[in-house]
């Protein structure tokens, strides 16, 4: 998180809005909250210019839970999958209790080291819309234009949401947890356009509807009322500095400078993303050997560079360069980089 905001929530940590209670402790039916929460969707509506023909919704849960929960209230035929990376296929998987799915179009075989081409989707007959991640966290490619289709286009966000001007009308449906880029684990936004949720199936528990959380305004029971106040805090700091467009401007330079290290490191590091795939906010690379990399980790950690581990299911080194890492910090990575390289 901005460090800015880190010291904005503890500067009023014990007394929120001067109601001489800590956000952590009103009620989130009380004036206070929903006057935080109004302004909290004002911002990110503002910020992403949402037409005024969808709703933005908090919900709980996380992504695991709308990998399921968008099929349970939009899949009636069939729905179509970019299936890019690791929660895609997940999002898929989930999907398939609840209907029939298929792949619109894959780069599994490859490693999900790739974004499909457009002219490789393949839609079906009475699909009833397409699914897709937009940054692929695990395996570090990310969509650098979004497609369109004749059918509704689904969107998780998770991952870059709010680090760059996104045309919001593309799509009918999308989710995004906060905890990458606008805030703490255990908050969903939800930006649902009013037609699709007409569309929506009645067979559903009430709160597993998205009907049910437009309807009762994020409250049809608790929200997550300390996540959803951090993300106000981000979304005026977003505003303060650029909006989206700036937010995009320092990504792209601070991706640069990573990808340059890999690019001039004459093959020891090896980018696992091809090249016009590479992800703003995810640089996937291998050293020569593992235990290379498990020595490039350590080492880095004792410089208080960190999380450096690639996930499990792929390994090798992973730099997640979110919204809230500075330019500073990336430089301080490309100059480890070089050094170790050097060095070994």
């Amino acid at each position: 998180m901005p460090l800015d905001v880190l010291k904005a929530v503890q500067a009023e940590f014990l007394d929120f809005n001067h109601t001489g209670m800590s956000i952590v402790e009103i009620s989130h039916r009380s004036a206070a909250y929903q006057d935080m929460q109004d302004e909290t969707v004002g911002l990110m509506r503002r910020l992403l210019q949402v037409p005024d023909d969808y709703h933005i919704v908090f919900m709980q849960g996380g992504g695991s839970l709308q990998f399921a929960m968008h099929a349970m209230n939009f899949l009636k035929r069939r729905g179509g999958y970019l299936n890019t990376g690791v929660w895609s296929d997940k999002a898929m998987k989930a999907a398939s209790f609840f209907g029939d799915v298929y792949e619109v179009a894959s780069s599994k075989a490859d490693g999900f080291s790739y974004i499909p081409k457009a002219d490789t989707f393949v839609v079906q007959p009475d699909t009833d819309y397409v699914y897709m991640t937009s940054n692929n966290t695990i395996h570090g490619t990310e969509w650098h234009g979004y497609p369109s289709f004749d059918v509704p286009l689904f969107c998780d966000m998770s991952s870059d949401f709010m680090s760059q001007p996104v045309d919001v009308s593309k799509f009918d449906f999308i989710y995004a947890g906060a905890q990458k880029n606008i805030g703490p684990a255990g908050v969903v936004v939800a930006i649902i356009k009013d037609s699709l949720l007409a569309q929506a199936k009645e067979d559903v528990p009430v709160v597993l509807q998205y009907k049910t959380y437009v309807e009762h305004d994020s409250t049809y029971n608790t929200p997550p009322v300390f996540g959803i106040y951090f993300i106000n805090k981000v979304m005026h700091w977003l505003e303060d500095n650029g909006g989206l467009e700036g937010a995009y401007r320092r990504n792209v330079q601070k991706a640069g400078i990573v990808y340059a290290a890999i690019d001039g490191s004459d093959g020891f590091y090896r980018g696992h993303a091809a090249a016009d795939s590479r992800s703003l906010m995810n640089v996937t690379f291998n050293l020569p050997t593992a235990e290379l990399e498990a020595a490039f980790v350590a080492q880095a950690a004792e410089r208080g560079i960190i999380g450096l581990k690639g996930h499990r299911s792929l390994g090798g080194c992973r730099a997640s360069i979110y919204n809230a890492v500075t330019e500073e910090g990336c430089r301080a990575l490309a100059e480890f980089m070089e050094e170790f390289r050097k060095n070994h």
